[in-house]
Order: C-alpha cells, then structure tokens, then sequence
C-alpha cells in the first residue's frame, strides 16, 4: 500500500470514530485536489466550481459510512466530484437558451468526459479480477512488480492480464457505444 492510501486508511479511520478534527484534516489535505478536477478538468466557473467544492465534502461527510475501502479514498472523492461536475454541467446547459452553441472545445471536453463514462461503466461489466488489476495500473499507478506482490503474481503474468483485461474492457466500450449510438 502507498503512502497516501496509509495516510488516508488512518486519518478516514479517525473521522468514523468520529474525530472532528480528523475531517478538517480529510478536507484540507483534499481541498486542492477537489477544486482542481473542478476547475481544471471541468473548466467550471469559480462559482460553480466552489458549489461543487462544497457539496463534495458535505455527500463525502454524509457518505463515508459508505466507503468499503479506506485506502480507496481518494479515487472514491473523486469519482464523487466528477458526478457533481457534471451534475453542475447539466444544471447550465437546461438553464441555458435553446438553440444556444457549445463551443468546439467544451463540446471536446464533454465528449471526453462521457468517453470516461462509457469506460467507468465497462469496467464494471468486467471480472473482479480484472477490474482489480486495471485499477491497480492504471488508477493507482502501480508497477508490475507492486501488483505482482501484492496478488502473489510473476511480473510477467501481470502483463499479461493487464493486457487480456484491456481488449475485454475494449470489447465492452466498444459495445456500449454501439448501444448509446442506437439510443
């Protein structure tokens, strides 16, 4: 386990037992993280981005009995986030006039981000063997040899399963499209 998912493995254990200065802990380690899938990743307007800050950390609160994995915590913040960003998203697009134009590059940004959600939802069609160990690569940028230890793995048959998981997870993005495009 990295260091971060320690830390957060002790300091999210500390806020279940009720800590409050635990969470101020939580919130301030997290903050910069939060606004920037924000206002980076999102491009939201620092109004938008501040209401999203704030009910990010108000559901985490309300929600963390709900975490299975302490040590998952930041992918989990995450992934909370982003929905409210895109909660946030749809919230202007209904408020704004029809017959308004996306800009090329939000209607890019938008597209990427619906991408990510076709994946997300592939990934979990998938094994949980195989979603482990994309997790492990990919989201938590782990080596061969990390992942190898921790699943009692050779290195090389890491590789290859991180490689026979990938063309499963193609096979099933590929398949949600054709279902969204029919749609």
């Amino acid at each position: 386990m990295d260091t971060d998912a320690w830390d957060d493995v002790e300091l999210v254990g500390r806020c279940r037992a009720g800590e409050e200065a635990a969470w101020g802990e939580l919130v301030e380690h997290y903050s910069r993280y939060v606004y920037a899938i924000a206002v980076q990743g999102f491009r939201l307007a620092e109004r938008d981005a501040e209401d999203v800050f704030q009910e990010t950390f108000a559901r985490a609160f309300e929600r963390l009995g709900t975490l299975r994995d302490d040590g998952a915590f930041r992918p989990w913040l995450a992934q909370l986030t982003r929905r409210l960003c895109l909660d946030s998203i749809r919230g202007r697009r209904e408020e704004s006039e029809l017959g308004e134009h996306v800009d090329e590059a939000r209607q890019d940004d938008l597209e990427r981000i619906e991408e990510a959600m076709l994946v997300r939802d592939a990934l979990g069609l998938l094994s949980d063997d195989c979603r482990e160990i994309l997790d492990r690569f990919f989201a938590r940028d782990e080596s061969y040899r990390t992942i190898g230890e921790a699943l009692d793995l050779p290195a090389g048959t890491v590789a290859s399963r991180i490689s026979r998981c990938l063309a499963r997870l193609r096979e099933r993005v590929e398949g949600r499209k054709v279902v969204a495009a029919e749609s």
